[in-house]
Formats: structure tokens, sequence, C-alpha cells
């Protein structure tokens, strides 16, 4: 209990409790015009305003990572495409790249969304690409993050067949093949299931090249994964008449 409210109660003070209570409903009104201002100012990708803001309240990025499903300012910046408001915001509050909104997405969900959205505008487009290495750069485990419905950034690159992306979050987080959504789905269905075969001939391809200890036991664990359906690799393919989308026949055939 605060201290001022436990002392007017210990005094019974009306007067003193109706202070306190006007003072918090102050407080709250406070706090939400802060809030509206940070959401502007990631939308402007303003960082002066952001320091305007933590200069008139220290704790104004804490209150928003303690909450478990929140839009922050990261969420805002990689949407609208802002390099350096979302490399400062990241800089700031790690942790808000590893946050989910209300929608069940993280920022580099938000990004690679708006990534997809600008694909008949190379000039934007090329942008956005930038603000996601940057968030790659910050923490490349962010390809893992699951978000709704257990889809991963990876696993989202895979949905929009895009390879340069593929690349670089395969050398950055290798783990995120092991990945599955709530379908039990691993990278390769996802790319196999939304008829992706350039997607899936370079994962396959890069589990081929993968050079660690157990790599071909992990690749063979890859292959064979079945989906809740208990569709393999080599299932999906055949369904869809994608039997030829491995130039690997000969593991194809071991699937069966």
């Amino acid at each position: 209990m605060d201290e001022h409210l436990r002392d007017a109660a210990w005094q019974g003070c009306i007067d003193a409790l109706h202070s306190l209570m006007q003072m918090d409903v102050t407080e709250k009104e406070r706090i939400k015009r802060m809030d509206e201002r940070l959401t502007h100012a990631a939308k402007q990708g303003s960082i002066g305003a952001l320091y305007a803001l933590i200069q008139e309240d220290a704790n104004v990025l804490d209150r928003i990572d303690k909450i478990s499903f929140v839009e922050t300012p990261l969420h805002i910046a990689a949407f609208e495409g802002h390099i350096w408001f979302t490399t400062e915001i990241v800089k700031l509050k790690p942790s808000f790249a590893r946050k989910l909104n209300q929608d069940g997405f993280s920022p580099m969900h938000l990004a690679l969304q708006k990534l997809h959205e600008l694909e008949n505008n190379p000039d934007l487009q090329r942008n956005q690409a930038q603000l996601v290495d940057r968030l790659l750069d910050v923490d490349s485990d962010i390809v893992c993050v699951p978000g709704r419905e257990g889809v991963t950034p990876f696993h989202y690159v895979a949905q929009m067949g895009h390879l340069d992306l593929l690349t670089k979050f395969s050398e950055g987080c290798p783990k995120a093949y092991e990945d599955v959504t709530i379908r039990s789905e691993n990278v390769l269905h996802v790319a196999l299931k939304y008829d992706k075969v350039e997607a899936f001939r370079l994962l396959l391809r890069w589990i081929q090249q993968a050079c660690f200890k157990d790599a071909l036991s992990w690749e063979m664990k890859l292959l064979r994964w079945k989906d809740e359906e208990h569709n393999t690799l080599l299932h999906i393919a055949v369904s869809k008449n994608q039997h030829k989308a491995s130039p690997f026949h000969s593991i194809f055939l071991e699937l069966v």
C-alpha cells in the first residue's frame, strides 16, 4: 500500500483519501499523454522527441517493458521503416525486440510484413531491408521468436520466399530450422506449403552444406519431420506435385 494512502487510512482522513484519488487520476492522465507522445515520436522516427520524453520521465520505457503484450515504440518504428529510430530504441531497450504486441507479432514480424507490402516499391523496400538487417545485427536470435500460431520470422521469410533473407537468417541462427509452428511445421514444410520451391531448394542446400557436430543426424531429423497431420516433406511435395522441388531426389526417396 502507498505510504500516503496508509497514513490517510490510519488517520481516518476522508479529505486526504479524496486528494490521493485525484492525484492518481492526474497521474494516469499524465502517463496516457506521455504514451501518446511516444507513439507519435515512433511514427515520426524522431529520436529527439524520444529523448525529450525520457528527460521528462526516466521510466517511460520501463513502464512499457513491464507489460506482457504491448505495441512498443520499436514495433511502430520497425513497421514505419525508421532505421535510425529503430536502431536507437533497440539499443536502449533490447528486450523490446522480443516483445509481442496484442496481435501476437514481434517488431521483426512487423518489419517483414512491411517489407512484403513494399514489393512494388524498390526504393522503400531497400530501406526496409536495411532496417531488418539492423534488427538482425542487434540480436540474430530474434528470427526464432515465436509469434502468432508459433510462426517465427524465419517461417515468415520462407512463406514470403525471400531468398536473400533466408540465407542471412540461416547463417545468423541455424537453430531456427528446428522451430515449428503450432501445426508442427518446420521451415521446410512452410516453404513447400506456400509453393516457394526456390526457397525450399535454398533451405535444403543450406542444410546439406551445414558443417558442425551431428550435422547429418540433424539434417535427417529435419527432413523426416512430420507435421500435425503426419505429413513429411515428401508427402507435401507429392500432394502439390512438387516432387521435383529438390535436386536431391535421393533424399526424397529416403523419406518414403
